[in-house]
């Protein structure tokens, strides 16, 4: 591939190590040599302490300071010279100290040379000179001893430019070597990473072409090959859709078959509203007729035929809005908005609403869920289903006036079951309850303003979500209940 993955990983963990073997590079070359001659200072210091100590106790003349004093010169790398009041040589570390001699006693007379590089404490001075005889730069410590003794050491800086270069020069091998492994390394590490990646891509290609049989094999517990069952279970799930498709395909053609069977609903539908609607509007015509020919003059006598009309009105016009809301459900013309929400603060909403009815009607209401409850479905569809059955418990609670709201959580889904005590329903009636305008008890129903519709709109959302629904009768009352997804529910 021309933007391989691997190339990438190559490319950038190489240009990472380069990266940082230049930066190592420059702090070498800007602060070792600074460091260093840092470092070679304490050094002086510690010398110059260590002999000092010796001095003040006496024992700078002994056999013992003698092997100390040689070692410290070894160690340090230091050549030292220490003079007496009378400027005779007391210690030194070569037999030729003319030289170091002299110079220690110019520094005692005339002072340390004007410099930047000049430390001056009581006791010594630290300083970077030149010494012209040998044309050698060197860090010198000179100074008097605790005993009045003269003393000055020193290190030659060539020394620490050639650690310095050296120590640069082993840098730069030393990292094109790790960056020419490095990169290698990465190479088949990120080949090993890639291989995976690049049988899903194939995985993948397959099927856009519909070839659901490739699957992800390479194994492995990482982030890709949980990817790779993904695509597997996706696979599966793609070629069984589509079976599945075909299948409601072939069922498509047969429904166009039912069209007389369609046709003939149609007209019993339209026979129903047509009587559903005869009521009301000669009722209405009824009032407004004895209103026009003054029938009853007096105020009140006018004031409850307008309300009689206005009622029926008011039912007409809730039963068109019932019909034009499941004739959109039923049609699939109404969209859902399916989405993740608890159901619980839902149920608890719709009881809120009723509150009212069930203190005016003396029934008590009881639902224990804490919840949350989270479903898939459309929050608003929902809320008509719970109001349906909570309507219908309120209107026929009998017995002890009593309503339950419970929830059965199930493997993928939860039953919401709306139980009100009361009279059970014929059993001949119970699979005719969610047919359009079926009422078990008319008289009641008209009684409340129902018009045989709400249950026939919770069956049409019920089927758009494709979950079940249904009532049973119970020993001291009667149950509605639906159940909704909770499958992607984590």
């Amino acid at each position: 591939m021309k933007h391989s993955i691997r190339k990438q990983f190559v490319l950038v963990f190489g240009g990472i190590m380069a990266g940082m073997l230049v930066l190592l590079w420059i702090v070498n070359i800007a602060f070792l040599g600074g460091f260093y001659e840092l470092r070679k200072e304490k050094l002086l210091v510690r010398a110059y302490e260590d002999i000092d100590a010796q001095a003040s106790s006496g024992e700078i003349t002994s056999e013992e300071f003698d092997a100390r004093f040689r070692s410290i010169a070894s160690t340090y790398n230091l050549e030292i010279i220490i003079l007496d009041t009378d400027t005779e040589t007391v210690k030194a570390t070569s037999k030729d100290n003319n030289l170091l001699a002299r110079r220690l006693l110019g520094y005692i007379i005339y002072g340390a040379p004007d410099s930047d590089d000049v430390v001056t404490t009581e006791k010594y001075t630290i300083q970077h000179a030149k010494d012209r005889a040998l044309q050698l730069e060197y860090i010198e410590l000179w100074g008097f001893l605790s005993d009045g003794r003269m003393i000055l050491m020193r290190s030659p800086v060539e020394g620490i430019k050639d650690s310095t270069a050296v120590s640069n020069t082993l840098l730069t091998y030393v990292g094109i070597v790790i960056i020419v492994i490095g990169m290698l390394i990465t190479g088949v590490v990120a080949g090993r990473m890639t291989k995976p990646i690049l049988e899903l891509t194939d995985i993948s290609e397959k099927m856009t072409n519909l070839d659901f049989d490739a699957k992800y094999e390479s194994g492995g517990n990482d982030e890709i090959a949980h990817l790779g069952n993904n695509i597997n279970n996706l696979s599966e799930k793609l070629e069984r859709t589509i079976s599945e498709l075909k299948t409601a395909n072939s069922e498509l053609k047969r429904d166009l078959e039912k069209k007389t069977e369609i046709d003939e609903m149609r007209k019993e539908f339209l026979s129903n509203v047509s009587h559903e609607l005869k009521t009301p509007i000669a009722l209405i015509q009824g009032y407004a007729e004895g209103l026009k020919d003054n029938v009853n003059s007096d105020e009140e006598s006018r004031d409850f035929y307008c309300d009689v009309i206005i009622d029926e009105a008011a039912k007409m016009n809730r039963m068109v809005r019932s019909l034009l809301e499941l004739n959109q459900l039923e049609n699939g013309t109404d969209g859902l908005s399916m989405e993740r929400f608890d159901l619980v603060p839902l149920i608890r909403n719709c009881i809120s609403a009723v509150d009212i009815l069930l203190k005016q009607n003396e029934i008590r209401l009881a639902f224990a869920e804490q919840g949350p409850v989270y479903v898939w479905a459309d929050v608003f569809k929902v809320e008509q289903v719970v109001n349906n059955f909570l309507s219908n418990a309120i209107h026929y609670a009998g017995g002890e006036k009593r309503i339950e709201i419970t929830m059965e959580r199930k493997a993928e889904t939860v039953r919401v079951q709306v139980f009100n005590t009361g009279d059970p329903i014929p059993e001949e009636s119970l699979s005719k309850l969610w047919t359009k305008f079926y009422k078990v008890d008319k008289a009641r129903t008209r009684e409340y303003g129902g018009s045989g519709i709400g249950l026939s709109i919770v069956k049409a959302i019920m089927e758009s979500f494709q979950q079940e629904y249904g009532v049973l009768n119970l020993e001291n009352g009667v149950a509605f209940w639906f159940e909704l997804d909770t499958k992607s529910q984590e």
